[in-house]
């Protein structure tokens, strides 16, 4: 939503606030999620209650991670771009932001999330991942 509002009001400073939003969320824990504080009060309001059973926090920490690292992209991109890079750097740099953009979408509106399936494949990135903040496959399987 923020990335949107961004794009719809050319402001490209959104692009690396969220995306430090999403990093320290990855690097610390869902609980430190800037974006996730409002959640609480709309589940309140709608009088939602708890889901029945908790998933493991490491694949959505690893797909906040990705999502991170797409927006640190675009960040150089628009940064090159604002040097004299062009307008294809800029162009580049709102693709990569609305890329982002689109799978917290289909996140939001399906349930479906992309990074989370890839952490699941359990290949180079995610092992590295682990490593870096500190968890393992025994707690992505729990």
């Amino acid at each position: 939503m923020f990335l949107t509002l961004g794009f719809m009001a050319d402001a490209p400073i959104v692009i690396p606030a969220v995306g430090l939003a999403l990093g320290v969320s990855a690097y610390l824990g869902t609980r430190y999620s800037v974006l996730g504080r409002p959640w609480p009060f709309v589940r309140r309001a709608l009088r939602l209650g708890p889901p029945a059973e908790l998933e493991s926090e490491v694949p959505p920490r690893f797909a906040q991670a990705l999502g991170t690292l797409g927006l640190a992209l675009a960040t150089l991109a628009l940064a090159a771009g604002a040097l004299g890079g062009g307008s294809i750097a800029i162009g580049t740099g709102w693709l990569l932001a609305a890329a982002v953009a689109s799978l917290q979408l289909v996140l939001a509106v399906t349930g479906y999330c992309l990074g989370c399936q890839l952490y699941r494949l359990r290949w180079y990135a995610p092992r590295l991942f682990d490593r870096i903040v500190g968890t393992s496959a025994v707690d992505a399987a729990a």
